[in-house]
């Protein structure tokens, strides 16, 4: 057998196993819409959630479930289960909808000449927030829509009817939420494609935030004029619209919106970027503190230029000879009586905070190690600083006065006898003949 049979018997049954191991059925929740007007002429839109299945197979394949409504995916030149490729099912959260395109009928490229269409979106979000999917179905029909408000008029849909459709377009981000410190680079996901080649696709950016929206990005790919920046036009053109913040600041914080045109499609993936600042922490006292006996020390424990707000501080009191200790050791004692300062708003919109306490000296709490221990949103772990504290006995002031009586009697007694040696060696040196 030659090395290429060889060759292709294997990548058949990679393809194989990779078939097997594909999504081949989805639970999904299908958010259908009752439309109607009320007594004061006012539309009224009332969602009804009802149970369905999204199913992956051929023309003609009979519904896994008959007792369900059943949105069968038929091959197309895109293929919804590649975006979620290596996840399992239990990870997936599905919702379908139904799509208006407000009365206007485009003559899809893949479709017949006298064909219509129903349109639905699929959505797919990881259970655990990795990536957000929004695939547009595409369900052919042979009656013409029903009017410009075709919402008003949804053709209805029984419970266990069996929906053929076709992806025509996906739009992805793998960053739908985005956690940001201050002054980093970050890069937000968006892709897109559709079934056909050569569709006039207009991509937009667009950030808001606290009722404030604000245009990022534009480009049209008819005319290829591009509007702002932040967006490589050569990897647009291959679908890849993710937006670059080159120094994420705190203005920079709330959710940026891709939206991808294709008409009569419009398709919007939110990203919401979090700014979170880790505090920065202090004392005011070395690692050892020494102390006599009695007095009082202010301890200080700051935690500098954090966001958001709120932050936890606490202080404890242990024995530093069993903090190493993970089986047995004793909790660390709590200290009451801690006050905080006021938060500080400095200028780059940050916070900052101190805890601090009254240290009362004694010689029970001598060797003791006191620990401040910070908490924030930002933090994996709190952020810990310590010191150990040192008493010691003050000295008696009587003992001090005699110590201090006893040194000058000595220097007195000392300069007298200096005096007396000085004052005999003078007659000495005068008897001298020479």
């Amino acid at each position: 057998m030659s090395r290429l049979l060889k060759k292709l018997i294997y990548i058949f049954i990679l393809s194989g196993v990779h078939c097997d191991q594909q999504i081949q059925w989805l639970s999904c929740q299908f958010t259908d819409e009752h439309v109607a007007k009320n007594l004061e002429g006012h539309t009224e839109t009332q969602l009804i959630h009802r149970q369905a299945m999204l199913q992956f197979g051929q023309k003609g394949d009979a519904p896994l479930n008959p007792h369900t409504i059943t949105f069968l995916i038929i091959g197309s030149k895109l293929d919804l289960r590649r975006y979620v490729d290596g996840v399992e099912a239990e990870q997936l959260e599905c919702e379908l909808r139904r799509y208006s395109t407000e009365g206007i009928h485009v003559h899809w490229p893949s479709q017949e000449a006298k064909e219509y269409n129903w349109w639905f979106t699929c959505t797919l979000k990881h259970s655990q927030g990795l990536f957000t999917v929004t695939g547009f179905l595409r369900h052919p029909s042979d009656h013409p829509p029903p009017g410009q408000q075709d919402y008003n008029k949804w053709p209805p849909i029984a419970d266990t009817e069996k929906l053929t459709t076709t992806v025509a377009m996906v739009v992805k981000t793998q960053t739908p939420s985005v956690k940001a410190t201050l002054g980093s680079e970050q890069k937000l996901h968006c892709q897109f494609s559709t079934d056909h080649r050569g569709a006039n696709v207009t991509v937009e950016w667009h950030w808001q935030n606290r009722g404030e929206r604000i245009k990022l990005f534009s480009h049209t790919s008819r005319t290829g004029k591009a509007q702002g920046s932040g967006v490589g036009l050569k990897a647009l053109a291959g679908g890849d619209a993710s937006y670059t913040l080159p120094f994420t600041k705190m203005k920079n914080e709330g959710s940026y919106i891709c939206s991808v045109h294709v008409n009569p499609l419009l398709g919007n993936v939110e990203v919401n970027l979090h700014i979170e600042e880790p505090p920065r922490v202090s004392l005011n006292v070395g690692p050892i503190l020494s102390l006599l006996e009695g007095s009082e020390h202010k301890v200080i424990c700051e935690a500098e230029n954090y966001y958001p707000l709120d932050v936890e501080i606490v202080w404890y009191e242990q024995d530093p000879a069993v903090s190493g200790q993970r089986i047995g050791a004793p909790l660390p004692k709590v200290l009451p009586n801690i006050l905080l300062s006021s938060h500080k708003h400095n200028q780059d919109m940050t916070y900052s905070l101190s805890a601090f306490f009254f240290l009362q000296a004694s010689l029970k709490v001598s060797e003791r190690q006191f620990i401040c221990s910070v908490s924030h949103r930002s933090l994996r772990m709190p952020i810990k600083k310590s010191f150990i504290l040192k008493v010691e006995e003050p000295t008696s002031w009587m003992f001090i006065l005699i110590v201090s009586f006893v040194i000058l009697l000595l220097l007195a007694v000392l300069v007298v006898m200096l005096r007396y040696l000085h004052s005999a060696r003078k007659p000495y040196a005068q008897k001298k003949p020479y």
